[in-house]
């Protein structure tokens, strides 16, 4: 979707956001919008972590249930 954006495109969007925010609380928005995506990121790794976790439990217990369930049959 953004993969397409140019040097062009993206000047024309600075300039409007220093038209629209001006010059004084651009920086503000910059590091605002950085600390956002930070948090973004951090969450979306930590709930990565945890889905790949759970399945490597899920994993490790499976085994475990195929073992006990296979009982040798008696044969008579």
């Amino acid at each position: 979707m953004f993969g397409n954006i140019g040097i062009s495109e993206l000047l024309i969007i600075f300039l409007v956001a220093l038209l629209v925010f001006g010059p004084r609380k651009l920086p503000e928005l910059g590091k605002s919008i950085g600390r956002a995506l930070g948090e973004f990121k951090k969450a979306s790794n930590d709930f990565q972590k945890s889905l790949t976790d759970l399945d490597k439990e899920i994993e490790e217990e499976q085994p475990k249930e195929n073992s006990q369930n296979k009982t040798p049959m008696m044969q008579g």
